[in-house]
């Protein structure tokens, strides 16, 4: 069933980047956003990539920092020196 209310019937197609802005997403979608964007970074070939998720309280930093130290596309993180809102993510090598 269709919500009449909702301006994006169909799933709204993001262009793929070097960098995500969690701003525009729920925290709950966050997991598998960051987990489809970091395998298409992966398949566009891009082997760094920066990831926002803003200052705060570090909540959100601490999840997705988590989030990246047990996946399998990451070969390392660390948060960005310049923006602690941001984290700069090394890409394993492609097996392909």
């Amino acid at each position: 069933m269709t919500d009449p209310d909702n301006p994006f019937p169909e799933p709204v197609v993001l262009e793929l980047g070097d960098t995500l802005d969690l701003h525009h997403f729920s925290p709950r979608e966050a997991a598998d956003l960051i987990d489809d964007w970091l395998a298409g970074c992966l398949r566009a070939g891009l082997k760094e990539v920066r990831l926002i998720h803003g200052r705060g309280r570090g909540v959100l930093r601490e999840r997705v920092q988590a989030l990246l130290a047990r996946h399998p596309l990451v070969e390392g993180f660390r948060t960005e020196p310049a923006n602690p809102g941001a984290t700069l993510i090394k890409l394993r090598p492609s097996c392909s």
